[in-house]
């Protein structure tokens, strides 16, 4: 995939608050290991200092064979890619910084997504100027404990209608998504699975993420 066009099918969000006593960077390696596609790392409530530590680290263990996303902090992005990090771009909710702001500070080459379930959020996308937004994360599937401010759950049905109406968007489902739901997000027009109990919770993050890596495999070839 090239820069801007990133392999959204088996997306890790490595949440700091999930991970509990184990290591998130060595949780990213396993599940790169395995096949996870693209990785977000979240650190809602670290300090900015030790979440940059964080991904630096996680960026030394990527690089190159997954796409490395920052949730929320594009000043923690910035100063990482300043230090040379290999980091490709953001993810940001709808009370985050406004998205055409976010794409001014990264610049074109970083990789951009947002948070959007609503079709008043869609239409406020489409008066951006094209290429400001990269994909867009649906959901809540289902309600999730690694969210607490998660949106209304929309289940497969209402995740399907708003992937349809965003068809111009690729769109990742996310929200209690885990095991057994590829061919679901499939049908209903993901481009991937955004998962986070699924691997950092999983006794084994690699084999977990390459289950769910052949799920996917399996949900494509069957679309």
């Amino acid at each position: 995939m090239s820069a801007r066009r990133p392999d959204l099918s088996v997306y890790l969000v490595a949440d700091a608050a999930t991970i509990g006593a184990r290591s998130l960077v060595d949780v990213v390696a396993a599940a790169v290991d395995g096949g996870a596609s693209t990785v977000q790392i979240r650190g809602k409530d670290l300090p900015a200092a030790d979440l940059l530590a964080l991904v630096e680290a996680a960026a030394d263990q990527v690089r190159g064979r997954a796409t490395l996303l920052v949730n929320d902090r594009v000043d923690v992005y910035l100063a990482a890619r300043a230090a040379g990090a290999a980091v490709d771009g953001v993810h940001v909710g709808q009370s985050d910084l406004p998205v055409d702001r976010v794409r001014r500070l990264v610049g074109d080459g970083a990789i951009i997504g947002l948070s959007a379930s609503l079709p008043a959020e869609l239409e406020a996308l489409r008066r951006l100027p094209a290429g400001t937004v990269d994909y867009l994360g649906v959901g809540a599937v289902r309600a999730t404990p690694t969210k607490k401010d998660h949106p209304t759950p929309i289940g497969w049905e209402g995740f399907g209608s708003f992937a349809r109406l965003a068809h111009e968007f690729p769109c990742v489902a996310i929200g209690g998504v885990g095991p057994g739901d590829a061919a679901a997000a499939r049908r209903a027009g993901a481009a991937g699975i955004a998962v986070v109990r699924a691997i950092c919770s999983a006794e084994l993050p690699a084999a977990a993420a390459a289950a769910l890596r052949s799920e996917w495999a399996d949900a494509e070839a069957a679309a």
